[in-house]
């Protein structure tokens, strides 16, 4: 029926494989390796980017071949339950920014964002301090309230790691914790510049989005958390241990956001 002799089948099976499908087997090893050490967070760009590193010779394509025809893929996203945060401003600033998400160094532009988490005890809620140079989360906080302490702890702990020497820019939406008088007091005490995404204007604050988005899709949505403790020290372990100092980002040409400072600043 499929016109292959019986003597052509037998040589078939005991063809030895070629050179090329060893090596394919040798590459689908260590690529099933480095999708479980990222916590299955890379796709073809960026586990390319991740074999080159360590030293192998290969195609993009043929990346993309292997996890394709093996199902090996990134985590994908899911639609979110959406949040509103509390309004009522009560001061407002002009959008500085103007989602000009470019600095030429660290410490230059700073973006900052809160989202939730939920557990089965009640919701974590998270406010993080981004630089857009490297992307890197250099301040971060997280409670159970959704307040202005929040996100002026997040602010504290990005000054305290960080070395200043200029005026810096940090942006934000107009959610009440950001509007509040102790946040702008706060920032006036620091020496910072305050910029505000206009209303309803999510994408004036998109990557601090976007770090939301890989935050969920590569760790929060395949976990469960019992208490709000058990969600801390996860986070905790995914922006320092893997995020900043781990994960390829596209925008940094696949280099983590700190191996990005560490090799662009003198």
């Amino acid at each position: 029926m499929l016109g292959v002799s019986t003597s052509g089948y037998y040589g078939w099976l005991k063809r030895k494989p070629s050179k090329r499908a060893i090596e394919d087997q040798q590459y689908l090893k260590l690529i099933r390796s480095i999708h479980k050490d990222v916590m299955e967070t890379y796709g073809s760009p960026r586990m390319h980017a991740e074999l080159v590193a360590q030293g192998h010779s290969i195609g993009r394509g043929r990346v993309e071949r292997l996890m394709s025809s093996n199902a090996i893929q990134a985590k994908q996203a899911r639609r979110n339950k959406r949040v509103y945060k509390l309004r009522g401003a009560q001061i407002s600033v002009g959008n500085i920014l103007d989602r000009q998400f470019y600095a030429s160094a660290p410490n230059k532009k700073w973006v900052s964002d809160i989202t939730f988490i939920e557990t089965i005890e009640g919701w974590l809620y998270l406010a993080i301090v981004l630089d857009l140079y490297s992307r890197a989360i250099v301040g971060w906080s997280m409670g159970k309230s959704i307040n202005g302490q929040l996100v002026r702890d997040a602010l504290a702990m990005a000054v305290e790691h960080r070395s200043i020497d200029t005026q810096v820019l940090v942006h934000s939406d107009q959610g009440s914790q950001y509007t509040a008088h102790a946040y702008h007091e706060t920032l006036q005490n620091y020496g910072m510049i305050c910029s505000m995404s206009r209303k309803g204007e999510c994408h004036d604050n998109a990557v601090a989005e976007s770090f939301f988005h890989s935050l969920k899709t590569e760790l929060v949505y395949d976990e469960k958390y019992r208490t709000r403790a058990e969600a801390k020290q996860s986070i905790f372990k995914y922006i320092e241990i893997f995020y900043n100092r781990k994960r390829r980002h596209s925008y940094l040409s696949y280099q983590a956001p700190f191996v990005y400072e560490n090799m662009n600043v003198a």
